[in-house]
């Protein structure tokens, strides 16, 4: 999917929510345990009622392959189900990978390739020759770590070499990569205060921002700051929506959470 098709679709859904498919047997429904795919029913079943009020889904990798073949199975019948029912939609596969060339080409492939992702997040911290391999398949983006809503962020990411700061060397330096427009960047909610210096860097990318709401993240200040003239934003939510319920009407409750999203986000829109 194009740059240029996400923001149609996040103009057509009044819309720039991403929904975390982080799937934790110990808080899925009851219910659900007694199916083939347990994984895969919950997955289907919160796609199916919250679709027409997010543009993007990102499944977390380390949520699957926590179980072992079935849990990888369940990601590929999960992007699968997304794929053919909603093409419309962007994928991310959060795999935050990141190695040396020839082994980041191989995790490209499987992302790309095999399990068909539009996106995948990667780690920069080896450097150039780990991230164009990603960057290497013009038709999809590498979304790069830039400043995490983690506290441990602070350890390295905010560090000053050569008198800047860590995460504007790397936002800097990947702008030099080869096809570095297909590059988007992971920016935390929790450090709204960040995104105008980010903006300066990378005025036109797009920002995935996971924090809001569980993480304490703020969507007005977010935006306030990281909204740029194609939006540019992908905000994450996932325990938030996934999780608002664990009875039968699970999905009818992610549904209710994702549309208090999406509708402070075309208000948002709408003031634009």
């Amino acid at each position: 999917m194009t740059t240029q098709e996400l923001t149609a679709q996040i103009q057509q859904k009044k819309s720039f929510l991403c929904i975390g498919l982080d799937v934790d047997l110990e808080k899925i429904p009851q219910h659900l345990l007694a199916e083939e795919d347990p994984i895969f029913e919950f997955n289907k079943a919160i796609i199916d009622a919250t679709h027409h009020l997010a543009v993007a889904y990102k499944p977390n990798t380390a949520f699957y392959e926590a179980y072992g073949i079935k849990g990888w199975q369940a990601l590929q019948k999960t992007i699968d189900y997304l794929n053919k029912n909603y093409p419309e939609i962007y994928t991310i596969a959060d795999a935050k990978r990141g190695d040396i060339g020839n082994t980041s080409t191989r995790y490209a492939k499987a992302f790309f390739e095999d399990l068909n992702f539009d996106s995948i997040t990667v780690a920069p911290y080896m450097g150039k020759d780990s991230v164009e391999p990603f960057l290497a398949f013009s038709e999809k983006h590498t979304i790069l770590l830039a400043l995490t809503s983690n506290g441990g962020a602070f350890d390295f990411q905010t560090k000053k070499v050569n008198q800047q700061e860590l995460y504007k060397t790397v936002l800097e330096t990947s702008k030099t990569w080869k096809n570095s427009e297909n590059l988007m960047y992971v920016v935390g909610a929790t450090k709204a205060e960040f995104f105008t210096e980010i903006r300066k860097i990378v005025p036109k990318s797009f920002l995935l921002v996971p924090g809001v709401g569980a993480q304490g993240g703020n969507l007005q200040e977010v935006c306030k700051y990281g909204l740029n003239e194609n939006i540019g934003l992908l905000i994450n939510s996932a325990r938030g929506i996934i999780y608002a319920s664990a009875e039968e009407n699970f999905a009818e409750a992610a549904a209710e959470k994702a549309k208090e999203l999406q509708k402070e986000m075309e208000a948002i829109l709408d003031n634009q």
